[in-house]
């Protein structure tokens, strides 16, 4: 399932110019070698050194860490369902779109968007590229966790690599099924009823929110019933001794109708935290399609999918996402495992700004994901935020020049300005060779 909210719609469309493409081709090697294994690379390779570095680290599994904390966290609300938290983030391009029914022309397919490591290989952007596997194997409850990749901005909220679990249910679509759901969803009910928690709802169906054609209406309500309340039940596992839940100030939830092509009907939670509403995932009961593909088109059943690190931020008190990699003791002697705790910041080093102006070669256009990758591979999790500052084009000659700002700051010691000024020149010589700008 993918990601919900402004995460499930983190794609935009992008195109790529041919000299972009021609760029690119005349500085790739033959192979590229990722997790021990050499790979062909082609017109579709962009996946870089930094990103390739993060492949091993699993922080998801890393007790502890904040991410292992909350994915068992998770994990301990589900305890029937089966927990998976190592597959391979190398996935095919018809796993990771094609199976989940995603459009050719989808803007998530483009390299602008998603790791590449060749026209056939790709970086999962998603924990859904696995779905099809797991249900085919015989999975009918499931959480999986894992890392997952897509080429973003740098600030103190955005990263290439960020980790998802994703919690899915089918059943037999049949008397039977539908039996056990009921069941389920009168133990639940009960348990909330008892429970210090305030839930805005909205339909199971609705004109803009409807049953898929291959499924019976009243076995799409009473599946969607089941995943409002096994996620109403876990936001309440989650949310409610943070918050102080009573009787009279109780957690409040609240569903929004969604559309997502791989669910339908499909939703959006939101927990109301520390006085504002909090985006926390999105759901939905799975898409037919999906299922066929899994050879189990005699079942239904829901699925959802979160972001770690956006709720791990939330409960820890964590104010920027690089912090999650960081291997200074000061940050990881803070946190036990099975402890949720808040972060107290160690130090704020001064920010230290560098602009980079610069004239594009005629006819080519730089995404800014391509500089955002440049500027990590340079200069790592140094960087707290890129900003485009001006896009300027001349109007006699046409040509394009653009100036970005890179904010040097170190989580873990003072950045001296003679260390940015290196860094920055660094920047300035790799976007000079890789892209053939002029610098201003």
């Amino acid at each position: 399932m993918r990601l919900p909210c402004s995460l499930w719609r983190n794609f935009h469309g992008r195109g790529f110019p041919s000299r972009y493409l021609a760029n690119m081709a005349a500085q790739r090697p033959s192979h590229v070698t990722v997790l021990g294994e050499q790979y062909p690379t082609d017109h579709m390779t962009n996946i870089s050194p930094t990103i390739v570095s993060k492949l091993p680290l699993k922080l998801h599994t890393q007790p502890s860490h904040p991410l292992s904390t909350l994915r068992a966290l998770i994990e301990s609300h589900f305890p029937t369902y089966a927990h998976l938290s190592s597959l391979s983030p190398l996935v095919t391009p018809y796993q990771n779109f094609d199976l989940l029914s995603f459009p050719v022309d989808h803007p998530g397919r483009s390299v602008t968007d998603s790791y590449y490591v060749n026209k056939d290989l790709m970086l999962r952007t998603h924990t859904s590229a696995h779905e099809v596997e797991v249900f085919e194997r015989g999975e009918t409850k499931w959480l999986l966790t894992a890392d997952v990749y897509r080429r973003d901005e740098i600030d103190g909220s955005h990263y290439p690599v960020f980790h998802q679990t994703e919690g899915a249910r089918i059943v037999s679509a049949n008397s039977a099924g539908m039996k056990e759901i009921e069941e389920d969803n009168e133990r639940l009910a009960a348990h909330l009823e008892r429970s210090n928690i305030e839930i805005e709802d909205v339909p199971h169906l609705s004109p803009i929110n409807p049953c898929q054609p291959a499924h019976d209406p009243k076995h799409t309500e009473l599946i969607a019933k089941n995943l409002k309340l096994s996620l109403n039940s876990l936001m309440l596992h989650l949310f409610a001794g943070r918050v102080g839940a009573t009787a009279q100030n109780p957690l409040r939830v609240r569903w929004i109708e969604a559309t997502f092509p791989w669910t339908t009907p499909s939703f959006e939670v939101e927990v109301f935290f520390r006085g504002k509403w909090l985006e926390i995932l999105g759901c939905g009961v799975i898409y037919q399609p999906t299922l066929d593909n899994a050879n189990v088109s005699d079942k239904l059943g829901w699925a959802f999918g979160l972001g770690l690190e956006r709720i791990a931020m939330v409960l820890y008190s964590i104010p920027d996402i690089r912090l999650f990699w960081s291997q200074d003791p000061r940050f990881l002697s803070q946190f036990k495992q099975g402890e949720i705790t808040t972060f107290k910041p160690y130090s704020k080093y001064p920010a230290c700004f560098k602009d980079v102006s610069f004239w594009l070669p005629e006819g080519q256009g730089l995404h800014e994901n391509d500089f955002c990758d440049l500027v990590r591979d340079v200069a790592g999790d140094v960087v707290e935020d890129v900003k485009l500052m001006d896009n300027f084009t001349h109007p006699k000659t046409n040509r394009k020049s653009l100036c970005y700002r890179v904010n040097y700051r170190s989580m873990d010691r003072s950045l001296s300005n003679d260390e940015a000024n290196s860094l920055n020149a660094q920047v300035v010589s790799s976007l000079r060779d890789r892209f053939g700008v002029e610098i201003r």
